[in-house]
This record gives structure tokens, C-alpha cells and sequence, in this order.
């Protein structure tokens, strides 16, 4: 029996229709590129890739095996293996990255079977790299930040400052940066802290505590004491840097205890780190 032409030509590009997603499935998608730090893998490609200037990676594991907060310019690769070939197994790819990382100067934080969690500083740079292979290997999760403060366009003023404070007792200050874990304060915080002393300058009977807050991230313990340790940071800035007396300044920290929001969103934990000035 004869097949119509119409029939036949209706089953060839059916034949090419179905075909082309498997030849698309082993490209690139588009805009996407390997990291500086890696060259891939042989026989992946890569199908998911986010690039952001400016992003938060809350499930970084540190060091102590508690969570972090990392931010700065993200990157999100996902690699797969190609149709037609074998991929590696997960431990042969944490492997090649560890050592890989090593080599260039990076240090270890946590390792287990499926995910690595690694940090390189290095010419000033810090960059933090999570790589989680999955599906035994099939595709592997690249997670890399290379941290860097939030550009700020916005900073209070003294006058809003000291409306805030006549309103409600109380102000959040943000524009205050830290490295990550870190207490020591950033030179880009300058214009937020330069307001803070215009505030004290202006309201000469105005004394305050600086009142250091974290997101939920993490240990509870090390959520509190970092935080004591930026408020306490905060205040010998304003004492050594721009002479505001010691007596006007008491510094606390409450860790995750007081959020301004929930911390089920990354913006709400965005808002919840934060320093604040209370009246006394």
C-alpha cells in the first residue's frame, strides 16, 4: 500500500521535529559561558546559566558546618552530560574541583558526597564557589559568588535619621557593610556613618545605642555574636574615625532576635541586616 505524499511529508518533519530537541539538547543555551575559575568538564553543556551583579546565596555552608549568607556579583551554571556519552560519577567531580580550586589557592570549607563548598582569596578578591553534582553525576550545580558590597543609591540623611528616631525611638541604618562573617566596618560605608555623626552633631543631648541585627542564617550563637562584635565595630569607628565621644554610644548585639520582617524571603533577610540607632 502506498503512503499519500501528504502523509509521508507530514512523517518527515515529525522525524525532524522530534530529533531536534535531542541535537539542542547538547548546546549551550544561549548567553551562556563557563567561569574564569573552571573549565568544564568533558562531555557536558551547559543548560541553566543566571548571571547577577548583585545577589545573596543564603545556604552557603561555612567552616563550623553552619550556614551563611554570601553576596555579591552571582553566578548559577548547570551543567549536563551529553546524549550518547557517560557522564562521571559525583565523587570523581568533587574531586576534580577540589583539587582543582586548591592549585589556584583555594581553601576547602565543607565536603560531603554531593556538594563541595570552597573560598579563594586572593589579589583582593574573595570569591565563594559551591559545587553540587546531582542525579549521580549526571549534572552538576555551580553556585559562585564574587562578593562585593550592594551599590548603594539610597542613604539617609541626619534630619530623617532624627525624624525617625522622634517618631519611634529608633532608626535602621542601612549602608553599613561588612565582608561576610566579618566585623570589621568597609570603607564604602563612609556616607551612612558621616550622616550618623552629622545626627549626633546636630542633637547635641542625643545619646544612642548601636544595635546590631542578622538575618535567621546560621548558628544562633554565631548569629550573636557577630552581631555584638559589627555594633561594637560600628561604634569604635565612629569614636577613633570621627571623634564622637565614647559616652553617647553603647553597643548591642540581638542577632536574628528582633527582624523588622519575615526571613522567609531574601528580601525580608536583606532588610533584616541591618544596624540600628535606639534613643537611650
Amino acid at each position: 500500500m502506498k503512503t499519500p505524499r501528504g502523509l509521508a511529508v507530514a512523517c518527515f518533519l515529525g522525524t525532524i521535529l522530534i530529533a531536534l530537541p535531542a541535537v539542542c539538547a547538547s548546546q549551550d543555551v544561549e548567553g551562556s559561558r563557563d567561569h574564569p575559575l573552571f573549565n568544564r568538564m568533558p562531555d557536558y553543556y551547559i543548560d541553566q546559566y543566571k548571571e547577577q551583579d548583585f545577589d545573596a546565596y543564603d545556604s552557603f555552608v561555612g567552616s563550623d558546618g553552619g550556614y551563611m549568607t554570601v553576596e555579591g556579583h552571582k553566578y548559577y551554571i548547570n551543567y549536563y552530560f551529553k546524549e550518547g556519552t557517560q557522564y562521571k560519577t559525583e565523587a570523581f567531580i568533587i574531586r576534580n574541583y577540589r583539587e582543582a580550586f586548591k592549585k589556584i589557592g583555594g581553601v576547602v570549607l565543607y565536603e560531603d558526597r554531593s556538594n563541595i563548598y570552597m573560598k579563594l582569596d586572593k589579589g583582593g578578591k574573595v570569591t565563594w564557589v559551591h559545587v553540587s553534582p546531582w542525579n549521580g553525576g549526571q549534572g552538576i550545580g555551580l553556585n559562585i559568588i564574587e562578593e562585593q558590597a550592594m551599590e548603594q543609591v539610597i542613604v539617609a540623611d541626619a534630619e530623617a535619621l532624627f525624624k525617625e528616631i522622634s517618631l519611634t525611638g529608633k532608626v535602621a541604618v542601612y549602608g553599613i557593610y561588612f565582608d561576610t562573617g566579618k566585623a570589621v566596618v568597609k570603607p564604602e560605608s563612609d556616607p551612612a556613618l558621616e550622616e550618623i555623626v552629622k545626627l549626633l552633631t546636630n542633637q547635641t543631648g542625643l545619646k544612642i545605642y548601636v544595635v546590631g541585627h542578622t538575618d535567621s542564617v546560621g548558628a544562633f550563637d554565631y548569629n550573636m555574636n557577630l552581631s555584638q562584635k559589627r555594633a561594637e565595630a560600628v561604634v569604635q569607628v565612629l569614636v577613633s574615625r570621627f571623634s564622637v565621644a565614647a559616652d553617647r554610644l553603647k553597643p548591642y548585639g540581638v542577632g536574628p532576635l528582633v527582624p523588622s520582617t519575615s526571613n522567609r524571603s531574601e528580601d525580608g533577610r536583606a532588610k533584616n541586616r541591618r544596624v540600628e540607632l535606639v534613643e537611650q
